[in-house]
């Protein structure tokens, strides 16, 4: 299914130790670039982590934000005599050499304590992180999931107005074929009786209905846009197979090989699709061609601004 790459996702380990959390935030890049901002006593938790995002994302802005918050010792721990008497023994050792040296406060004291008794394996932080990774990760792809969801929505309900613009242009195209027709033929005609006024002594009348009728042809030629609308209908229906909700087919198109990313093939499509608008407004052959020319580009860019989320 169509993932989005704008989502946000957090998760929460605790044990003995204490408590670890992690915080993914994904954003639209073109590639994948991950960032780290965690602490020096989770650091052996990054290249893990970096390998597993790389696993289960392919594209995306990806800002970690790691923290723990150690455990605290029971007060008997914290304030026993040995840990004391260890203290006032290191105060007067200090006191030989500084004897200004003033006694340590009752804050410091319980500070020194903790990180005496709370001093903890990194690999057992780092086991940690990865497990506070888990839920985060879920939280993220099921975010991502659901934004691309809408997103897909969104371009396919544009996707049918432009159906319906190249539905209204197929169905003016026979009138307006056959008006350049007569326009031109009226055209020739009046230029010929103004080179000839004395009439048509050089040709003949079939001589002249039948290069009427080729130079009719030929700009019937030049404006017929029926390439452009088929190839156009032609990528609406590859659209729709890029963000189909089928999980058959979601399935197909994620198991080839030269799938690559959803996002940048909906990027050539929309460039294509934007192609044949262009075409189609240089053969514009009146004012109503002209402003669907011009509908269609707009709503192709609406997709294409969409598409830009998408992984």
């Amino acid at each position: 299914m169509t993932a989005s790459m704008t989502a946000f996702g957090i998760g929460k380990a605790t044990g003995e130790y204490g408590s670890v959390s992690i915080e993914i935030k994904t954003v639209n890049s073109r590639y994948l670039d991950i960032q780290f901002r965690m602490p020096d006593e989770l650091r052996l938790a990054e290249q893990p982590i970096r390998e597993q995002l790389a696993q289960s994302l392919s594209r995306g802005k990806v800002e970690v934000r790691a923290s723990f918050t150690r455990a605290q010792a029971p007060n008997e721990l914290r304030l026993g005599e040995a840990a004391l008497e260890r203290i006032a023994e290191q105060l007067s050792l200090v006191r030989q050499v500084l004897p200004d040296t003033d006694s340590p406060r009752l804050a410091e004291i319980l500070n020194w304590s903790d990180q005496q008794n709370t001093s903890i394996d990194p690999e057992v932080w780092a086991q940690a992180a990865m497990a506070a990774l888990r839920p985060a990760l879920a939280q993220l792809k099921e975010g991502r999931l659901r934004e691309g969801a809408r997103l897909s929505q969104t371009m396919l309900d544009t996707a049918k107005d432009v159906c319906s613009i190249l539905e209204q242009v197929e169905t003016h195209m026979p009138a307006l074929l056959q008006a350049q027709r007569d326009k031109l033929a009226a055209k020739l005609k009046e230029t010929i009786q103004n080179a000839f006024p004395s009439g048509f002594t050089h040709i003949t009348g079939t001589e002249l209905s039948e290069r009427i009728a080729s130079e009719s042809s030929l700009f019937a030629l030049r404006i017929d846009v029926a390439e452009e609308l088929a190839r156009l209908k032609s990528h609406l229906a590859e659209l729709e197979f890029l963000l189909a909700k089928d999980p058959a087919i979601a399935t197909r198109q994620s198991s080839s090989k030269n799938a690559g990313s959803t996002g940048k093939r909906l990027d050539f499509l929309f460039q294509e699709m934007n192609r044949e608008a262009n075409t189609l407004g240089s053969k514009a052959g009146s004012l109503e061609m002209t402003r669907a020319a011009m509908d269609l580009k707009l709503l192709i860019e609406q997709m294409r601004e969409q598409a830009m989320n998408i992984e």
